[in-house]
């Protein structure tokens, strides 16, 4: 994952970068069903790998392959980025080890679904009511971003093919 991060920063070329994405998305979605969460691997595999792909793919052919230089050296954005990680790693510090039987989701959260899911939902089974009721917002909003982002690629590829029509039609006309 981190050869391919590194390789994403140092392309110049869009589409080795829109594949090494889609790489490093398969690659998280292999760690997470390491981790033992599938649900969100899946997702990952989905999103991450399939339809961003996809949709990024959309875009290059709109935009054209190859990344302009920058007119500057891009110190701002670097130190933006290692701040904004070097918080983040900070935050975990005080976070419970992985697996903790005495971390508060497993004293709280996790008991809590077990016996209460199925009877708030209807759902017997507490992985689906989680993901379909406890997270059901959460999901469709996720599902609104990519549609949105999906009719919206599509929109300017139509639009494009139509001047496209009109710029031939004009010439031969």
């Amino acid at each position: 994952m981190g050869a391919a991060a590194i390789g994403i920063a140092r392309q110049r070329n869009l589409f080795g970068v829109v594949l090494l994405s889609g790489i490093y998305s398969f690659l998280m979605a292999t760690l997470l069903v390491v981790l033992d969460a599938v649900d969100v691997a899946m997702t990952e595999a989905a999103v991450g790998a399939g339809i961003s792909t996809v949709l990024l793919l959309g875009a290059i052919y709109l935009t054209g392959g190859t990344e302009s230089k920058p007119m500057h050296k891009p110190w701002l954005p670097l130190f933006i980025v290692a701040a904004t990680g070097g918080t983040l790693v900070y935050g975990t510090l005080g976070l419970p080890a992985f697996s903790d039987p005495d971390a508060p989701i497993q004293q709280h959260v996790a008991p809590r679904y077990l016996v209460e899911a199925p009877k708030e939902t209807g759902v017997p089974n507490v992985v689906t009511a989680v993901l379909a009721s406890y997270r059901g917002y959460d999901t469709l909003g996720e599902t609104t971003v990519v549609f949105t982002a999906g009719i919206g690629i599509i929109t300017l590829i139509r639009r494009r093919k139509t001047r496209q029509k009109r710029g031939s039609g004009e010439e031969t006309g």
